[in-house]
């Protein structure tokens, strides 16, 4: 009795909870059970984000070409903070970033998309979205 009360006896009750904590359906349809809800949204392959540093005062690259559905992540390597601001307010501004923090953008429309750091102008960087 106390076998079933922990789901021994009852191997489906185990797959079916087990397969709620994968994010990938597939293995839980090589169990012979039903993959939870979403579980092909999770499988489906993302576009891969795309890095740039803010390093010495400057974006690195400075220029990116993407296509678009892009996630474009800049990470402040900086000791000072920078805030990441769109030159036509196409997209949303940064907080303050401190050192090792990052902000992202997902770049779903094609163009170009200009962008500085509002405390420091002078540093300036161009997304190019295909």
């Amino acid at each position: 009795m106390k076998a079933m009360a922990y789901g021994i006896a009852r191997p489906h009750v185990m797959r079916r909870r087990s397969c709620a904590l994968l994010l990938s359906g597939s293995l839980c349809l090589a169990m012979g059970a039903s993959p939870p809800a979403g579980a092909a949204n999770a499988a489906a392959p993302k576009a891969q984000a795309q890095q740039i540093e803010i390093r010495n005062f400057a974006f690195a690259p400075k220029s990116l070409t993407v296509r678009a559905g892009t996630r474009v992540v800049w990470t402040n390597r900086d000791e000072e903070p920078h805030v990441i601001t769109s030159a036509g307010s196409l997209f949303a501004s940064s907080k303050g970033l401190d050192t090792s923090d990052s902000y992202a953008v997902t770049f779903s429309k094609p163009g170009t998309y200009a962008y500085y750091c509002s405390i420091h102008p002078m540093m300036v960087g161009t997304i190019i979205v295909q």
